[in-house]
Order: C-alpha cells, then structure tokens, then sequence
C-alpha cells in the first residue's frame, strides 16, 4: 500500500514538474527563435482563410509600426510590467455602462495569448494568459516582446505578421511602410476580418488620422524607448 502511494504521488509530481517545465521551455525557446504557427493560425488555416506568416526580425519592421501598436494598444507597454492596472479598471467601468465591450489588455498579454493559448475568453485561457504574461516578461525584452508581437498578430483574414500584412495591404515590405500606412494598420487590429487598412472606411479614417495624431506622442515623450531608444 505504501508503495502504491509512493509510485502515485511520484507521478504527480512528474506531472506538476511537466506543467511547470513546458511553459517555462516554450517561453525561453521561443526568448531566441521565431514561433512556431499559433493556434489560432492553424485553426484559420483549417477553416479555409490560408495562412500567410512571414517572420522578420524587428530592424526590418519600419519603426512607424512599433509607434502606431504603442500609440493605439498600449501606452503604457515601456513602463509597465505585463498588466497595465489603469487600463484595465477604466475597462471594466466603461463595460459597466454597456455598449460596445472595450478589453484592458496589454501588448505583452495580447503576446502571451496569441503565441501559447488558443482564441476563446473562457477564466481557464485568462488564467493561462496571465501566467505566461509574467513568463515573457521576465525572460523577454520589451524589445523581444514587440518584436513576437508584430511577427504573429492577425491583420486580415489568414494573414499574421507585419511582413505578410504590408505585402497584402500595401504590396510593399514591412520596412517601408509610412506612419499613415502604419497608422491603419493598427487602426484594424480591433477587427482584422472586418475591416481594411487600404481603402478604408470612415470609421477606420478617423481611428488611423487619431492614432497617426498619437505616434508623435509616442515619439516625444519616449513611450517607444524600450524597444527603439531614443531617437
């Protein structure tokens, strides 16, 4: 009897080891090489929508993209440590009084997700997302983070990365887009299957000429500092 529960509480260990050792693998894996197609890429390639993933490192991503993800995702992304407390409780009281759902995540939990978790909003993905947040922020750069970031984020249906979405929308390299082009393209992030960044309608005029408005901001008060230095 008493081995039996020796040999049990051996494998549980191994399995709490196992649980333990895979995050923290994955995470330090992927501190040195390119991801791997995400879950969300596979579950789209299945479904029909392709799957177009160009990696490129961040000296060939124009340094208007890194701007315009900061100015319209997360301003916060060079001073905070994963979650951004802030944005988060302005969130939840902006949901509070209905209407359009507005999320509180940063850059690094939007990484976190699309990189290791599969697309849903159920407590058990939450729960993971935050853990692997902490995880790349403390094996990551902010560099390194932005860098995943702009390689793997969805900007049209089937299309992941800011190689593959520069070629689709504006047929040019990721390297040469200008702050208005970088500015629509983060202006559809909210609803990369739903709207355009060439040709765009109205509402995603105003949110790229808003955003474009906020990258000098970006730029001026050094909120870009952390992945592009002072410039």
């Amino acid at each position: 009897m008493a081995g039996k529960r020796f040999r049990l509480g051996r494998l549980l260990g191994l399995i709490l080891l196992a649980l333990i050792a895979v995050p923290v693998v994955g995470v330090a894996l992927f501190a040195v090489v390119p991801p791997t197609p995400t879950i969300l890429m596979l579950q789209q390639a299945a479904g029909g929508r392709g799957l177009d993933y160009r990696w490129r490192g961040l000296n060939d991503i124009s340094p208007n993209l890194v701007d315009a993800a900061i100015a319209a995702e997360d301003a916060r992304f060079c001073s905070h440590h994963g979650f951004d407390m802030e944005a988060i409780q302005k969130a939840l009281d902006h949901n509070a009084e209905g209407g359009r759902i507005r999320g509180g995540s940063t850059i690094s939990q939007q990484t976190a997700k699309n990189v290791f978790l599969w697309p849903s909003r159920d407590w058990v993905r939450k729960g993971l997302e935050a853990g692997y947040t902490v995880l790349i922020e403390t094996v990551w750069s902010k560099r390194r983070i932005m860098e995943v970031y702009l390689n793997v984020v969805e900007w049209a249906p089937g299309v992941y990365g800011a190689q593959a979405a520069s070629r689709h929308w504006f047929g040019k390299d990721a390297d040469e887009l200008t702050p208005r082009e970088a500015a629509r393209l983060a202006a559809i992030l909210p609803a990369p299957r739903r709207y355009k960044a060439a040709s765009p309608g109205p509402y995603v005029r105003r949110r790229a000429s808003r955003i474009q408005a906020a990258m000098g901001t970006v730029r001026g008060d050094g909120l870009n500092a952390c992945v592009l230095g002072r410039r």
